[in-house]
Formats: structure tokens, C-alpha cells, sequence
């Protein structure tokens, strides 16, 4: 970001400029011919821009520039922001007077005969290029003061036409030249963001009685004509801030999440005004990784031998922290496509180097704490031909191996059927159904399809001997 401090104009002497603070200066000229150039300031040292001689000096809290002169182009200093803290300029130098105002000649007069007047102006004068400029050029030096019109009667002799003599009105002390007068400004075209209004300006007379009249615009000449338009409500509109999120309304699945959005103007006050079709939505949908279920047995109750297994825990995903910790990596696929088999994973003791943002492996013996297991059991269902008879260690091992995580819609034991024989001995088949884990309503099977169907389990029953017939 760059900013002027200060623009010396041609002719300028002994120029001295000191910034204090982290900022740095640097020099934009303009030759009378027009012609641009920039120096960057950056070392310490005297040198020559467009003849002008400069010393510069260039410490670690300050920068002193000096120009002895007289300057032979226009300068602008300007200030490179280089840091948060504020810096502080302090400059001085001679200026020559380069605009005069001058009084111009008489306008023509304001009645071609029978006696009327005429007044003169003055205007600002540029004593290097013997050019008119704006009269803003003038109002720089104090001790320029802008001469006063004159007015003069003029063509006093009689119009041909009239009998007698038109009456001439002396122009004293307590009556006034004509002016400009203005209609009130219009109101403006937007109401932020930069405008315009206008007005309407003519010139009047004002006769001893009081009575105002409009006249013709060269009257008014002495003084300036007033702005007809100008802009206005050039402040910034006022727009939308959306403030941080809340958090999540659930701490499971899938919940909502709020925010504050107000509308701020241009001084930072909440304010109205902002357009309603690009207010940011103050809501959202947001989703908790953590499930919010726990994962259901899978096998039927009456199966359940009081040696199985607990669930396990769904395994909680780590991530590398700044303290060393186990790493596991994915698991392998199952050893076998039929049957229990086992899986293996790469467990590692890693650190999160926070300079670098890096991660890096240490021996396992710098990460405290229980190992994460590397290997497990597997079950990929019963082999072709086999029946599902389990001893309770293979039970062990199967019901820890089926816990996973659940969909909307799965698999489920819902009992046995009956026995297939009253006595002597039968079988009794589990009952597998699809339900919706939410609603417990059973539902299409194609709806599981995307999780295993459970083995189908046989147990016997009705063993007591039949009596003899």
C-alpha cells in the first residue's frame, strides 16, 4: 500500500524530509515537459534525479531526505507501508510563488445604449508555462489575495428610438452586483455507494427596492459559477458479515448448525439495509462422524452361549499429534475366502513435527501406552458343504469378527423355526430378516444387499427318543 506525503513543486529549495517508523520513502517526478520517473530509495547515498541533487539516509528506525534545490521538476514523496506500526513525517522547504491572480479586461457592457455597466475578473495565472489554470492554484498562497471587480458605467448615449434618457442606477456601497443564486440540491441518485445530485444555477439582480430579476450570465462572471452537480452518499454500502458457526446441535449423526448474520454499514454498526437475496442461510445441515447406534448382536439369543464374546468397540480413528503416539495402519485383507483366517496391519510410533508440519517415525519404545494389536481373526462364512456347528472357541471368533458398521438397513437373527421333528431329534434353522435398524420394521431384503447375510446356524432339538408305537 502506498500513500503521498507530500508533493514539492518545481523551484522548490531547501527541501528536508525525516520518517520515523518501519515505512519506507520513495520519489515520483514530473519534468515541465511532462516527462514521469520514480527512484525506490533503497540505499544510502547522493545521487541526481532530473539534475536535481538528493542526499538520502536510510536508517534502521528513520529515513532523512535533502534537496537543496532549486528543483528542476516537480516531486512527490511518497510512503511504502512496510510494517503494522504507524510511521511519523516531518518535512519543510521554500516554495516559490508560481501563480498570480491578474485582473482581467472589461467584460462588454450590459446595455448597447441609454447607460449600462461593465465589470472585470481576475484570474490565476501560471508564471511558468504563461497559461490561465484553475483559480485553485491561486488559493495555495495566503498572500495571494484575488483583486476585487470593477464595474463602469458604459454607452451612456441615448437609444435612437427612446424620447428621453434611460435612468442610470449608481452602483453604490449598499447595492449589490449581480450573483449566482441555486435551486436546493436534488435528492441523491443512490443512497450508498456513491451518487449524484444536482441543481439548477442562474444569475440575478437585485434593484434598490429589493426586487431580485434573473440577467444574462456574463454578469456573474466575476466570481466563479457555482458546481451544478456533485456526488454524494459515497460511503460504502452496507452488506452482509456472517459470524463463526455454532456447533453442532447433535453429538451423533446428523443434526444443524447456526450462525449470527448481520448487516453492517459502512462505520461498522449493525444497521438495515442489506439486500435479502444475498443474506447468507443462517443454518445448515451438519453430520458427527460418531454413530449413533451400537453395533447390534448377530446372533439370535437363544444361540448365544454364555462364553461368546462381548461386541467390540468400533475402532476410533488416530491422528498424529505432536506427543508421540501408535499409529495403525488399514488392516489386510481376510487369509482365506471361506472359513476364519487372520488380518494383519502396520502399527508405527509417529510425531507430528509442528515447525515443519511435518510426520516423522520413531522406534516403537518412545510411544507410551498399550500397542494397538497387528493381527486378528477373520471370517469370510462357512467353506462349500460345510454346516454352521461351531465349537464355542470358533463361536468366539466368529461373533468377534462380524461387528461392523451397521447401515440404515441389515441383516438380523429374528429366532429359530421350529423343530423339524417332535422327538428322536430335529434341527431348528435360524430365522434371518431384513430390518430398519431405526423404525425395527422388517423390509425388502435388496435393501441388505449391500451388507453379508449372516450364516445360516443349526441347532438340534427334540432329542428325547420317541415312544415305541
Amino acid at each position: 500500500v502506498d500513500d503521498t506525503v507530500v508533493a514539492i513543486p518545481y523551484g522548490s529549495r531547501q527541501v528536508r524530509l525525516v520518517l520515523k517508523g518501519p515505512d519506507h520513502l520513495y520519489l515520483e517526478t514530473k519534468t515541465l515537459q511532462g516527462v514521469k520517473s520514480e527512484n525506490s530509495l533503497s540505499t544510502t547515498g547522493s545521487f541526481l534525479v532530473e539534475n536535481s541533487s538528493i542526499d538520502f539516509q536510510k536508517f534502521p528506525d528513520k529515513e532523512i531526505l535533502r534537496m537543496s534545490g532549486p528543483l528542476t521538476a516537480d516531486f512527490t514523496i511518497k510512503i511504502h507501508y512496510a510494517g503494522a506500526a504507524d510511521s511519523s513525517v516531518q518535512f519543510i522547504f521554500y516554495q516559490p510563488i508560481i501563480h498570480r491572480w491578474r485582473e482581467t479586461d472589461f467584460f462588454p457592457c450590459s446595455a448597447s445604449c441609454g447607460g449600462g455597466y461593465q465589470l472585470t475578473s481576475a484570474e490565476c495565472f501560471d508564471l511558468r508555462s504563461n497559461r490561465v489554470v484553475a483559480d485553485q492554484y491561486c488559493h495555495y498562497y495566503p498572500e495571494n489575495i484575488k483583486p476585487k471587480p470593477k464595474l463602469q458605467e458604459c454607452n451612456l448615449d441615448p437609444c435612437p428610438a427612446s424620447d428621453g434618457y434611460k435612468q442610470i442606477m449608481p452602483y453604490d456601497l449598499y447595492h449589490p452586483l449581480p450573483r449566482w443564486e441555486s435551486t436546493p440540491w436534488t435528492a441523491c441518485s443512490s443512497s450508498c455507494g456513491g451518487g449524484i445530485q444536482s441543481r439548477s444555477i442562474s444569475c440575478v439582480e437585485e434593484d434598490i427596492q429589493g426586487h431580485i430579476s434573473p440577467v444574462e450570465e456574463w454578469k456573474c462572471m466575476y466570481t466563479p459559477k457555482m458546481p451544478v452537480v456533485q456526488p454524494c452518499n459515497i460511503f460504502d454500502c452496507p452488506k452482509w458479515l456472517a459470524q463463526e458457526w455454532s456447533p453442532c446441535t447433535v453429538t451423533c449423526g446428523q443434526g444443524l448448525r447456526y450462525r449470527v448474520v448481520l448487516c453492517i454499514d459502512h462505520r461498522g454498526m449493525h444497521t438495515g439495509g442489506c439486500s435479502p437475496k444475498t443474506k447468507p442461510h443462517i443454518k445448515e445441515e451438519c453430520v458427527v462422524p460418531t454413530p449413533c447406534y451400537k453395533p447390534k448382536e448377530k446372533l439370535p439369543v437363544e444361540a448365544k452361549l454364555p462364553w461368546y464374546k462381548q461386541a467390540q468397540e468400533l475402532e476410533e480413528g488416530t491422528a498424529v499429534s505432536e506427543e508421540p503416539s501408535f499409529i495403525p495402519e488399514a488392516w489386510s485383507t481376510c487369509s482365506v475366502t471361506c472359513g476364519v483366517g487372520s488380518q494383519v496391519r502396520l502399527v508405527k510410533c509417529q510425531v507430528l513435527l509442528s515447525f515443519s508440519q511435518s510426520v516423522a517415525d520413531l522406534p516403537i519404545d518412545e510411544c507410551e501406552g498399550p500397542k494397538p494389536v497387528s493381527q486378528r481373526a477373520c471370517y469370510r462364512g462357512p467353506c462349500s458343504g460345510e454346516t454352521a456347528e461351531y465349537t464355542p472357541e470358533e463361536t468366539q471368533l466368529l461373533y468377534g469378527s462380524l461387528q461392523e458398521l451397521d447401515e440404515l438397513y441389515d441383516w438380523e437373527y429374528e429366532g429359530f423355526t421350529e423343530c423339524s421333528e417332535s422327538c428322536g431329534g430335529g434341527v431348528q434353522e435360524a430365522v434371518v430378516t431384513c430390518l430398519n435398524k431405526q423404525t425395527r420394521e422388517i423390509a425388502d431384503e435388496t435393501l441388505c444387499v449391500s451388507s453379508r447375510r449372516p450364516p445360516q446356524l443349526l441347532k438340534a432339538c427334540s432329542l428325547d427318543p420317541c415312544p415305541p408305537r
